[in-house]
Order: structure tokens, then C-alpha cells, then sequence
């Protein structure tokens, strides 16, 4: 892949994989690299896979263990002791009276109407809007468990930054992917916190845990329906997703499969956050699903499901595309089938075998990965050597202008993967990311961080006008008294009505109670030195820098001719190539740099 160009190199991430011209002798080979071809670059190769990369101390401890000691640190743990990582801090929002949480506001307002209060909240006696109080509490919840998902999701980011047991958190990113369920459907924040703790727990255990675990989720439970599975008239939707998308992949079951599947999981609910069966709704008559026949429950299909061959090969198919790359042939697909199936379902050894082997290692898997967006703003701040994940840009702003939110994924399938993550569109936003890192977004930080008068509109209008890519000339010019938005109030108003509740006013008030009572994400800026960082190792020359920021930044080199234009364009910045005789004023040419090598299309490859 050297001297593969940035056109050809931006073609082949939206149009194609990344390919070797011929297979090279270890595609395909399960058998243990040795430990005589371990080196630091497949340690900076295990540990973008295996975690989120590293920094060039990071990596250079890997290296010093030997591929098997590297392997068993990563997936097994060995000399990466849990460190204290501090739990999900609640911000204390949930009332009681919210469960069970209906299923719409005129649900809500209908169950108000009935029985004279609803979520814990009385309707007024008498007067106007007597209902006003129960549909704010009906919009607090949805805004306040929504914003809670988001301080999950960022908890759950500077886990992926900082934990010294990445393959833990990668796994559970993967198993969020598979048994995928979004906040916007489930609509509490405690259901989506307690699915990803057991993904992060059991994610390296056997799959049989997961696949029950999950079943009786009530995360996935709220998702996929089970309130209207019940006996006489079962819903398939779970039945459906757990032989499709969850096991064993479509077409190796039939319809029939799926309605007496159905009727195995009648019954199975929740209560607030606990799986709970109701007897009374369960179909305890004879099923038969996949060809055995009995009275089965919910356990007892998995059971069914877990024995067929095909399980194992499309579990262990879609872990190895996810880990190592995405081409596997059927051959290869019986072979990592058999693997996992040997190993009882065990997903800790099973992934310990692909990362030793030579396949792992061979020209076909390395750089061939498309980071998704998670990864790629984790693996950044971590190659930054940043020990928090900044509040500014927003993480979740950032992976969801990518296509990744976290904690609400697009479909019950989850997130495609690979070239999907990759249009002109997306490696647009990719580098606007690079940009917010190096020249953070200031229109997050709190006003009382920088100037609101007299100065304040100036610098917003400077930073907006600079991050539209104007000169910085035109970017300072005056702003216009004229250009500010009319801020007169309408002076006209609407006679008040006689009415149960207003809806729009509900919505406005819920988010004022939701941000009363959520605690804010930190508004922090990535805290960077680059003049430090590139003197430290040793720089001189812009040569130098270029070569150091490819190293640590890149897994693919840069054609030669990049590498010289990347180091000219530093030199023009800082008016000179002696970086040792800038480092009172080369901080801003270093981050200009660095933002134009986190946006070029080697950068979004793993």
C-alpha cells in the first residue's frame, strides 16, 4: 500500500477494500504467530483492534511483552489489573410514579382521565389545564432519561480513553452493535445502563450468557416488544431478531420456527429494571422449533438455537469481520465455527486464537478497517495521550453527525459497518472533527468562560467566520449592528383557553425540569501541547515532525510526495523548517498540521 495516493486512496475506502495484490502465505492461517516475527508494529496493529490504539509508550509496552503476552494482557487481562474505574454517577432523576411508563402522551393523559392521577402525579381537582402537571412529568421523563443516555454514553467513552482493559470496552461496543436497542424506543436511560454494564461483564464470557442474558433484558424486552407477547396471541418481533440477527442469520430457520419460537417467550416482561415472567401470560403448551418438539420456555429455544452448526459460524464470522477483516469465504467461516465451537462458546479464547494467529497479522487484515466513528474519536484522543474525553467538541454530537450514537443505534440491526461509515459526505464531517480537536468549538463553552460584552459577539462571529473557511482578514472585519437577529417579542397573544393541558407548553417545561435535574457534561477543551510533543521526541526539522505525527498518527505511510508537501506546509506556517528555533509560535502551524493529517483518508483506516 505504499504510494497508494489520496484520490486512489479516498476510492478505495468509499468504492472498495484495501487489498494486497495476491494472498499473501499467512491469509487464512490460525496457527500462532511466532514469536520471532512479533514487532512493535504488530503490537500498534493488535492494539487498534484489540482496544482503540495507544500512544507510542502504550505501544512500545505491548511490544515488550511477545505477541502471546501482549495477546493474553489484552483478552485475558494478565498484568492489566481492574483499575478503579469510577462507576455511572446518577444524577437522581427518576420519580417514582414513572413506572410503568406509558407508551404515549394521550396514553398517558387517557390513564389520567380514569383513575385521576397518572406518573405519580394527581390531576388538579378543578380549573384549567387540571392535567398540566401530569403532561409536563409525561415530557420530563422522556427529556431528562434521553439526556441521561447521553452522560452514559460519554461515562461509557472515557471507559474506551482510559481503562487498561481496552478489549473489554471494545467488546462491549461490538455486542452494543449486535443486540442492538436504542434509547429513543426504550426510554429509560436505567434499562440502556444496565444492558451495557452486562455487555462490559459478560462480553468476553460464552455466548450462551450473553444470548439469555439478553433475552431477558429488559432493555430488549422494552425494544422488541414483549408487553404484547402474551399467551393466545403472541408477537414474533423477538422470536424474529433472535434467529435473524442475533444467532443465526437469515434463511436457516422457518416462519413456523419463528411463531412457535414466539410462543416460547409468551410471558416474559419486566418490572421497573428486573426481568419478570408472568405465569398467567405464558404459553406452557407444545412447541416445535427447529425440529425438536416440547412444552419449552425462552431457555429452552436458545438451547435449540446454540445446538445448530450455523450458530456458531455466523457468530464467529461476524466477530472475525469486525476484529480482523471483512472477506471470509465459506471454507473460512466452517473453520472459525468450529473454533468457537470447541471452545463451548467461549468468546475470551476464541478471540485469543484470532489475535495470535499469522491471519490476523497478514498483509490482507492490516489497514484494512475502516474505523467507525467511535473509534475513530476514541483511538484520536488516546493517540493524543488525553486522559478525559473533552466536553467540547460534544461526543455525542460528533459520533452522531458520523452515524454512530451511542445508546441509539439506527435499527435493531445495529450499525453498518466498514465502507458504510465512509461518503465524500462523511470524510467531510471526519475532518471537521479533526478540526474541532485542534481549534475547539468555542460555541460550547459556558458565557462565563469568555467575554459576552462587550467583546463576546465579535468573537463569535471571528470563530464562525474562520471555521466557514474564510481568510482571517475577512473573518476579523467589523460586525455589522445591523447583522444581530430581531429580538422583539410579538405583541399579540392568544386568549387563554379553557383546557385540560397544553402539549407545547408540557414540552417546554419538561426540558426545563429535565435540565434542572440532569447533571451537565463537563464543557472541557482537549488540553494540547504539541510544541512539547514533537520536541520531546526529538524533532528538528518539519521533516522530522511530519515523519513523528506519521508514526504515531497513521497506519498506513504517506506516499513521499505527501510527506513533502505535509513538511512544506509546515515550514510556510512557521516561516522557517527549525522547529526547535519556533517553539515560542509553532503550537498553531503543529495543530494546523495535525488537522490536516487526521483528515486525509489514511487516517479513518485501523
Amino acid at each position: 500500500m505504499k504510494g497508494l495516493g489520496i484520490v486512489a486512496l479516498a476510492f478505495a475506502l468509499v468504492g472498495g477494500t484495501l487489498q494486497c495484490a495476491g494472498a499473501s502465505e499467512w491469509k487464512g492461517d490460525l496457527r500462532p504467530l511466532p514469536e520471532d516475527a512479533w514487532n512493535r508494529d504488530r503490537a500498534a496493529h493488535l492494539l487498534e483492534r484489540a482496544g482503540f490504539g495507544g500512544t507510542p509508550e502504550q505501544i512500545d509496552a505491548l511490544a515488550a511483552l511477545g505477541a502471546g503476552g501482549a495477546v493474553r494482557e489484552l483478552v485475558r487481562f494478565e498484568g492489566a489489573p481492574a483499575r478503579a474505574l469510577p462507576a455511572f454517577d446518577e444524577s437522581g432523576i427518576f420519580d417514582e410514579g414513572l413506572d410503568p411508563f406509558p407508551p404515549s402522551r394521550p396514553a398517558t393523559t387517557a390513564l389520567a382521565a380514569a383513575k385521576g392521577e397518572a406518573l405519580g402525579v394527581k390531576v388538579r381537582p378543578e380549573g384549567n389545564r387540571r392535567m398540566q402537571a401530569v403532561v409536563n412529568e409525561f415530557f420530563y421523563w422522556l427529556r431528562a432519561s434521553r439526556l441521561e443516555t447521553n452522560r452514559v454514553a460519554y461515562w461509557w467513552a472515557n471507559r474506551m480513553l482510559v481503562s487498561p482493559r481496552p478489549l473489554q470496552e471494545k467488546m462491549a461496543l461490538f455486542w452494543h452493535g449486535h443486540f442492538a436497542t436504542s434509547e429513543d424506543k426504550v426510554r429509560d436511560y436505567r434499562k440502556m445502563l444496565r444492558q451495557l454494564e452486562f455487555f462490559q461483564r459478560e462480553g468476553l464470557g460464552d455466548f450462551r450468557t450473553l444470548l439469555v442474558g439478553v433475552a431477558q433484558d429488559p432493555a430488549m424486552l422494552a425494544f422488541l416488544d414483549a408487553a404484547v407477547n402474551v399467551k393466545g396471541a403472541p408477537n414474533e418481533n423477538f422470536a424474529r431478531e433472535i434467529m435473524e440477527l442475533f444467532s443465526m442469520g437469515v434463511g436457516n430457520y422457518t416462519e413456523h420456527d419463528i411463531r412457535e419460537a414466539a410462543r416460547a417467550f409468551t410471558g416474559w416482561n419486566f418490572q421497573g429494571v428486573t426481568f419478570h415472567v408472568n405465569e398467567a401470560q405464558h404459553d406452557e403448551g407444545v412447541k416445535t422449533v427447529l425440529g425438536r418438539t416440547g412444552p419449552m420456555d425462552g431457555v429452552d429455544v436458545i438451547d435449540v438455537i446454540l445446538a445448530q452448526p450455523v450458530t456458531a459460524d455466523f457468530i464467529a464470522t461476524k466477530l472475525y469481520r469486525y476484529f480482523v477483516r471483512d472477506d471470509v469465504d465459506p471454507e473460512m467461516q466452517h473453520r472459525l465455527g468450529d473454533l468457537l465451537r470447541e471452545n463451548h462458546y467461549r468468546i475470551a479464547p476464541f478471540m485469543e486464537t484470532l489475535f495470535r494467529s499469522r491471519d490476523f497479522y497478514a498483509p490482507e487484515s492490516v489497514a484494512t478497517h475502516v474505523k467507525s466513528p467511535v473509534e475513530l474519536v476514541i483511538s484520536t484522543y488516546r493517540k493524543l495521550g488525553l486522559t478525559e474525553v473533552p466536553g467540547a467538541p460534544d461526543f455525542n454530537d460528533v459520533t452522531g453527525a458520523l452515524g454512530q450514537h451511542l445508546l441509539f443505534p439506527p435499527t435493531v440491526a445495529g450499525w453498518a459497518q466498514g465502507r458504510s461509515w465512509i461518503t465524500p459526505g462523511l470524510l467531510l464531517e471526519r475532518g471537521n472533527f479533526a478540526l474541532d480537536v485542534v481549534l475547539p468549538d468555542i460555541s460550547f463553552i459556558p458565557e462565563d468562560r469568555y467575554p459576552v460584552y462587550p467583546t463576546g459577539r465579535e468573537i463569535r462571529a471571528v470563530h464562525d467566520r474562520i471555521r466557514a473557511g474564510m481568510d482571517m482578514t475577512t473573518a476579523t472585519k467589523p460586525v455589522d449592528k445591523d447583522d444581530s437577529p430581531d429580538m422583539m417579542a410579538m405583541s399579540n397573544k392568544m386568549a387563554d383557553r379553557n383546557e385540560d393541558f397544553n402539549t407545547r407548553y408540557a414540552s417546554y417545561r419538561g426540558w426545563q425540569m429535565a435540565i434542572e435535574r440532569v447533571k451537565p457534561i463537563p464543557r472541557t477543551v482537549p488540553r494540547l501541547d504539541l510544541t512539547k510533543m514533537v520536541l520531546d521526541a526529538g524533532c528538528r526539522t518539519s521533516d522530522d515532525v511530519v515523519a513523528y505525527f506519521e508514526k504515531r498518527f497513521l497506519v498506513v505511510p504517506l506516499h513521499p510526495d505527501d510527506r513533502a508537501k505535509l513538511a512544506e506546509f509546515l515550514t510556510h506556517e512557521l516561516g522557517t523548517s527549525d522547529v526547535v528555533s519556533a517553539r515560542t509560535f509553532e503550537e498553531d502551524g503543529l495543530r494546523l498540521l495535525l488537522h490536516l493529517i487526521m483528515s486525509r483518508p489514511e487516517y479513518q483506516l485501523g
